[in-house]
């Protein structure tokens, strides 16, 4: 009798472990993960008519998610404050054209790059800039506030006057309105507004500005330091949606070139 009490024991135990990882499986893969991008930066995050979050780094988000097997929210915050909200809790990760910088990487983690791009002058088109210190000494060119591109000013511009702005929209409006002489910002965002209305009147001056040092390997997605399991999943779901197709068919409906960073 002891010993068929201790064998209903032994698997009430089993049946036990069994449940509980079973839950623990259900949990993971229906925990939320909180994400936060910036909103104003089409055509990667912006916000539409509807007040809904869109775009390219929007839809990157959505498919990890999915990969992942995990619901997911996604906010908009203020660029100058990402990192530190990040670094306070308030949400789990951040998809947002996020340069990966050797600055950056002393506050948070990346994963690898998502996509590469470069930075770009752009001024009217009647104008005579060039992206070199000495067309642009003592030109007013606007750049967003805590951006790796108001860094590459820094280093490669010093005696422009720089304006910062909160919003790559505000420098934008600025520079049609004549208060600036142009403006320094991501090549693929400056591309679309120059076809927009607006960017009419204005081109992209010289090359595109490649900086590894100052504009980092392309743009990742930031975690906590200590976030390393979310990390390495993050990782894992990017290099899957690269390899089975849903990366390219994101990249198709935002672009006519391919944004897919080398492996």
């Amino acid at each position: 009798m002891t010993t068929l009490r201790m064998k209903f024991a032994t698997l009430l135990a089993a049946c036990g472990l069994g449940l509980a990882a079973s839950a623990a499986q259900a949990q993971t893969q229906t925990q939320t993960l909180r994400i936060a991008t910036e909103g104003a930066y089409p055509p990667f995050n912006f916000v539409d008519a509807k007040g809904e979050l869109q775009g390219f780094d929007v839809e990157i988000a959505k498919a990890l998610c999915t990969e992942m097997k995990v619901e997911c929210t996604i906010s908009a915050q203020a660029w100058d404050g990402i990192i530190p909200g990040l670094n306070a809790g308030q949400y789990d990760a951040i998809v947002a054209s996020m340069s990966i910088t050797p600055a950056r990487l002393e506050a948070v983690n990346f994963t690898k790059p998502y996509y590469q791009a470069g930075a770009v002058l752009v001024a009217p088109k009647a104008s005579d800039l060039a992206p070199t210190a000495e067309s642009l000494a003592g030109k007013s060119l606007g750049v967003q506030r805590a951006s790796t591109y108001a860094a590459l000013i820094d280093a490669r511009f010093p005696k422009a006057d720089v304006r910062l702005y909160d919003k790559v929209e505000n420098h934008n409006l600025d520079l049609v309105t004549g208060r600036i002489d142009g403006v320094v910002a991501q090549r693929i965002a400056m591309s679309k507004w120059l076809e927009s209305d607006d960017g009419a009147a204005f081109e992209i001056k010289g090359e595109a500005m490649l900086d590894p040092e100052i504009l980092g390997l392309g743009a990742g997605i930031a975690v906590r330091k200590d976030d390393t399991d979310l990390l390495a999943r993050l990782d894992a779901a990017l290099a899957t949606i690269k390899a089975n197709g849903v990366y390219d068919e994101i990249n198709d409906r935002f672009f006519p070139f391919s944004m897919k960073p080398a492996d």
